[in-house]
């Protein structure tokens, strides 16, 4: 609770607390949005790049949440468009399809930070208030490994359009055993 209340003063540091989340997955950006708002920012979303162009330039917020693959494009170009209006937004990254090129472009571009999706509230709020010349502290309760396999599986078989023999395919697995694997719950 004190580490809590450490962080609200830390938001209250900031002259203009605003934050824009961006990410085309609505039930993740709704939830992270109210979390967000409870930790003391002022949120606003977007889903697409283009409404989150349009909303960076009305609103230029202080801090930024984007994802890196949205349904229009990538979320790097949203980082770019807010380092060519020359704002001090501190932003982080989001993204399920975690690989180190895309955590350097996403740095290069501005970003100060990368998290694997599904990220939770606390690891945002400790990347975007962290100070600048200081690492960042690992996360208290990071995914165990079969979850990060288990949620890479249900990605790709998503982005198969549900295609069990695509999906089995691509991961190089055998059909029966990613079916065994998809009919289970989400590990801990």
């Amino acid at each position: 609770m004190i580490e809590a209340l450490d962080n609200v003063d830390k938001t209250r540091a900031f002259n203009h607390k605003s934050l824009l989340i961006i990410d085309d997955d609505n039930p993740f950006r709704e939830r992270l949005s109210r979390a967000m708002q409870k930790k003391g920012f002022i949120v606003s979303q977007a889903e697409s790049v283009k409404g989150a162009i349009d909303q960076v330039r009305a609103k230029k917020p202080a801090f930024v949440v984007v994802d890196l693959r949205l349904g229009d494009g990538n979320g790097l170009e949203v980082v770019k468009e807010i380092k060519n209006l020359k704002l001090n937004s501190k932003i982080v990254m989001l993204t399920g399809y975690g690989n180190i090129p895309t955590a350097v472009a996403a740095i290069k571009e501005g970003a100060i930070d990368y998290l694997a999706k599904p990220a939770d509230a606390e690891d945002v709020e400790k990347a975007l208030l962290a100070e600048p010349d200081k690492k960042p502290q690992p996360p208290e309760n990071p995914m165990s490994a079969d979850r990060v396999k288990w949620e890479h599986i249900h990605r790709v078989f998503e982005l198969c359009n549900r295609n069990v023999s695509e999906t089995a395919r691509r991961l190089k697995m055998h059909r029966r055993t990613l079916q065994r694997i998809l009919s289970k719950r989400s590990p801990r």
